[in-house]
């Protein structure tokens, strides 16, 4: 087996950590708490704060970027919240429910700080061109302590790897929502849980359904995808450095009590 191949299963391996607990602030108390007191409308410090690391996105264009909701979702949600928070507050509004997130969640992790800085120089390594959300976070002010540099860390590795997997799709001709339905994971429920109508929900699954290829092409994404993270892997990081950031997530997994990670 090749260094990149190893990285490859490698980046399979950790997808699951990285994806969950990179977006667990995302629908938390913590945000709840902070979306509060920013004075904008329940579950909409998501939407904004996301989207403005790049500015005052449109709803139609912040609809693209996230992929996954309905349009009507961001017509209606997005421009209340825009009006109460301009785009730097967002941003901090958004940064501060993950800081906030990982306190209560990652302070007691083993050298929190270590496993952030692993993730950071992934991270840094990665050209960020054409993978918009990805971009504006990999620039954002980090934070200062080790905690809460280990839950934005992971936040950024997500969008990192979000967004590759968006461009596998496209060019394997699926869209985000029938990825969500060939995904085993996913399925019809999933997008009644992201705000689907009923109606909308059963015209995709139907539509997507008609492609006979349709698991067949998000199982080569998916194989995109963790071959360019694996790619990241072994410029970024030392055969040793990689075993150690294996072995911390697998840790962090545990600790976090999420399902346990394919066996290395």
């Amino acid at each position: 087996m090749t260094a990149i191949e190893g990285a490859a299963e490698l980046a399979n391996r950790i997808r699951p950590v990285v994806q969950l607990l990179g977006g667990k602030f995302m629908t938390s108390p913590e945000l709840a708490a902070v979306e509060a007191e920013a004075g904008v409308p329940p579950r909409s410090l998501y939407v904004r704060g996301r989207s403005a690391v790049l500015g005052d996105v449109p709803p139609k264009v912040a609809a693209e970027l996230f992929g996954i909701f309905p349009h009507w979702l961001f017509e209606y949600v997005l421009p209340p919240a825009t009006a109460v928070l301009d785009a730097p507050a967002a941003v901090r509004a958004y940064a501060e429910s993950s800081a906030r997130w990982s306190r209560v969640n990652l302070s007691a992790v083993s050298e929190p700080g270590r496993l952030a800085e692993l993730l950071f120089r992934v991270v840094d390594t990665a050209d960020a061109s054409a993978l918009a959300l990805f971009a504006g976070w990999k620039h954002a002010e980090r934070p200062a302590g080790d905690v809460e540099r280990l839950g934005f860390a992971l936040m950024v590795f997500r969008e990192l790897r979000g967004g590759l997997h968006f461009a596998a799709l496209r060019a394997l001709g699926l869209s985000v929502p029938e990825a969500v339905i060939a995904d085993p994971e996913g399925g019809r429920e999933r997008l009644l849980r992201t705000a689907w109508p009923e109606d909308a929900a059963n015209e995709l699954t139907a539509a997507a359904e008609r492609k006979p290829d349709l698991r067949t092409r998000w199982r080569q994404a998916e194989a995109m995808t963790d071959d360019r993270i694996g790619e990241l892997l072994v410029s970024a990081l030392s055969e040793r450095e990689r075993a150690e950031l294996d072995g911390r997530l697998a840790e962090l997994a545990a600790f976090a009590q999420l399902p346990g990670l394919p066996e290395a």
